[in-house]
């Protein structure tokens, strides 16, 4: 058990988890304890509605296998089957779908088994929570009422969960505890056909079978940002690879410029990285780069944009900033870089500790090379050559 992934949380983030995953276990506990056994006809909607959501996840499943697609998150899914059992199942029965998520986390072989644990903890907290609200033994089916706890189960499950991963780290932004608008947009519409679902199934349970290829869709847009984000990110690092990088910094660079304001460009090249992954091996190297990667993050401004370039090398735009305070950041992040130490394993398994770290830097200003990216990004780089030159472990300005 000390060996656990678990174990690796921060301390109040470990607390937080385990208390939401207790509390999970024992409303669960009191669910399962103090329901009366379901009747025949409860039994026929759990069926319909479980069945129904089982065929969708399975056959879209099997469908992104064919397609070699990657991993898949069914958490819209998730959560459609389980506003319609808020509306149209008895406690107990509730429980069984919440095995749905469960049993995905087990076939999946989640690395991050903990991790899904806590958001099924959170999940299932919102629902019963919503399910108290509109009516424990016999919820409501008043549209203003399913409105509310329809925004009931997605602002409590998405802020449990936020302020879990806020917790696990503090540097993260808020688009990454919380999503996109697109998430919220997803979960809208997931609550919404659950909950019609919900309410078809209550009055026939084989009509709630026209729920599926709406749910099918749902599963499949669920996705987009997903394989989006995945496009956009570089796999070593999570940082923006080259060519999102790019698009976001020529939008950048050409809003400054309307405005007259002042940006920099800089160029980031770690000192004899080969030797990291010739003497110690490229799981060190690789360990070292996401470090570094997350160093940056945490030593730039709000609004900055960190990406990696490839190999050794990342770039910084820094919008609204004059020569000197690109200057301050770049001084910040060489001496930052200089004083990291990033334990890892060796080739011959042992622990090791990386330190000594340097990195190279090259910055180029908009008030000298205008507000082209191609332009600053070549001025940059000779001044990184430059810095190379003289003896590396410098900034450079161009």
């Amino acid at each position: 058990m000390r060996d656990w992934p678990l174990w690796t949380l921060r301390t109040p983030a470990l607390c937080y988890w385990l208390v939401i995953d207790a509390l999970a276990l024992a409303v669960i506990s009191y669910v399962i304890a103090s329901s009366a056994p379901p009747t025949p006809s409860e039994i026929g909607r759990f069926a319909a509605i479980a069945g129904t959501a089982g065929a969708v996840i399975i056959g879209s499943s099997i469908y992104s296998h064919r397609l070699r697609e990657t991993e898949r998150n069914p958490w819209a899914a998730h959560l459609c089957y389980l506003t319609a059992g808020i509306c149209a199942l008895p406690p107990n029965l509730l429980v069984l779908l919440l095995f749905g998520p469960a049993l995905h986390c087990v076939l999946a072989q989640r690395p991050e088994a903990y991790r899904w644990i806590f958001t099924l903890s959170a999940t299932a907290l919102a629902v019963f929570g919503t399910r108290y609200l509109v009516g424990w033994h016999h919820p409501t089916s008043e549209i203003a009422m399913m409105v509310l706890g329809a925004t009931i189960v997605l602002v409590v499950r998405a802020g449990l969960i936020a302020l879990g991963l806020k917790l696990r780290r503090p540097e993260a932004t808020f688009e990454q505890n919380v999503g996109e608008p697109i998430d919220a947009v997803l979960g809208v519409v997931a609550v919404s056909i659950g909950g019609l679902m919900g309410c078809v199934a209550a009055a026939n349970p084989v009509h709630a079978l026209i729920a599926g290829p709406p749910m099918a869709l749902l599963e499949r847009a669920a996705q987009l940002p997903q394989w989006r984000r995945s496009a956009q990110r570089d796999a070593k690092t999570g940082l923006s690879n080259a060519v999102h990088w790019d698009s976001r910094a020529r939008y950048e660079l050409t809003k400054a410029n309307e405005q007259a304001r002042s940006s920099a460009v800089m160029l980031l090249d770690l000192d004899h990285f080969k030797r990291v992954n010739d003497e110690v091996g490229h799981l060190a190297g690789d360990a070292a780069l996401s470090a570094i990667a997350l160093l940056l993050r945490g030593t730039v401004r709000g609004g900055d944009l960190v990406g990696r370039f490839g190999g050794e090398e990342f770039v910084v735009l820094l919008p609204e900033a004059t020569p000197e305070v690109a200057e301050a950041v770049a001084e910040r992040m060489r001496k930052a870089v200089a004083a990291l130490r990033v334990p890892t394993m060796a080739t011959d398994g042992h622990p090791h500790e990386l330190h000594g770290l340097t990195v190279s830097i090259g910055v180029a200003t908009t008030s000298r090379f205008g507000y082209e990216l191609p332009d600053l990004l070549v001025a940059a780089d000779a001044a990184l050559l430059s810095a190379k030159a003289y003896g590396r472990n410098l900034v450079s300005m161009a």
